[in-house]
């Protein structure tokens, strides 16, 4: 199957890499990045500064479904992506699974672990249901797992609702995933666990918030070694629009979806330069060592500057990624 072939396509399975100093990286991310390896679905850094092991565990685009009476006042916006995920085969094993068993199968893992953090990095839901925001709030509360979300381009969107993607966004947000972010930021919040700081920024409309761009500078101000979750990848040349934030050509003459998910087209001008200028800062941070997303259902590998962008395979088909930021020894 496709999703157990994680690398055949970028570096080979099991692949490894060492940074070097080349394509213009300075001595200065040598002293926090050290070592880069991918087998199947585990990815292994190794860094500077770290006062221990750190582990994530990370599940994207599990697409819940739920949905109960309350939930039929918004049936003619949450009818199609209801139907899109009831059931689906499992990325590993092949048999039969559920956006559901596929959840709790990940916090298994996490759990066994003893992951220091499970990243939901977006698309948690299809549409922002109350069944589906108690139901995944009550097995991450029962879990006692540490965790940080950010939601992607369908945990919030009812298709067809009146607003743009911004305004639904911030409304949905504030209506129903509140209780996924447990006090934080939606827009961009971070955790620091033994030296290693982890951000999550919500990218889900593709485009990022001149507030959230300080943030980020903020956060990476003073060297501490970083990861960043985001759910729509940065835009890496030779990628589909998929790999949409940043993109050159995003934009209204590329947007082939928004009939079907019944929302505005993207802007005409492409994007902001608030957008554009966080691509470019996210590639020239010496501190980062990797970024993780999801959104596409198709597991990939990207070294953008020689920082890896991985991209996890669709939690909906049990597909998750297992992280491990280690020491130098």
């Amino acid at each position: 199957m496709h999703r157990r072939r994680f690398l055949q396509s970028a570096l080979g399975l099991g692949a490894a890499t060492t940074w070097g100093v080349a394509g213009g990286e300075s001595e200065a991310a040598l002293s926090t990045r050290h070592a880069f390896s991918l087998t199947e679905s585990t990815v292994s850094l190794r860094s500077a500064g770290l006062a221990g092991p750190v582990r994530i565990t990370m599940l994207s685009d599990t697409h819940l479904g739920l949905r109960d009476a309350r939930e039929e006042p918004f049936s003619q916006y949450s009818k199609r992506m209801a139907g899109a995920y009831v059931k689906t085969r499992h990325a590993k094993s092949g048999q039969p699974t559920t956006p559901q068993d596929s959840f709790m199968e990940g916090i298994a893992s996490a759990k066994k672990s003893k992951a220091d953090l499970l990243a939901l990095p977006g698309d948690l839901f299809s549409f922002p249901s109350e069944a589906n925001v108690e139901w995944a709030s009550q097995k991450l509360l029962e879990s006692g797992l540490t965790w940080l979300y950010t939601s992607g381009n369908h945990d919030w969107h009812y298709e067809g609702m009146e607003g743009s993607s911004q305004e639904l966004r911030d409304a949905w947000i504030q209506k129903r995933l509140l209780p996924l972010y447990g006090g934080a930021n939606p827009l961009i919040s971070s955790r620091d666990i033994k030296g290693l700081r982890v951000i999550v920024l919500d990218n889900s409309t593709y485009e990022i918030l001149p507030e959230q761009l300080n943030e980020f500078r903020r956060l990476l101000q003073g060297g501490m070694p970083s990861l960043l979750f985001i759910h729509i990848p940065l835009y890496a040349p030779g990628r589909p629009m998929g790999f949409g934030c940043g993109h050159p050509d995003w934009g209204a003459r590329s947007d082939k979806n928004f009939a079907i998910e019944r929302r505005p087209k993207w802007r005409e001008t492409g994007h902001t330069q608030t957008t554009f200028d966080f691509h470019r800062e996210v590639l020239a941070a010496t501190n980062l060592l990797a970024v993780f997303a999801g959104h596409t259902h198709q597991p990939s590998l990207d070294l953008l500057n020689g920082i890896p962008q991985v991209v996890t395979d669709d939690n909906a088909s049990g597909g998750r990624l297992e992280i491990e930021v280690l020491p130098l020894t």
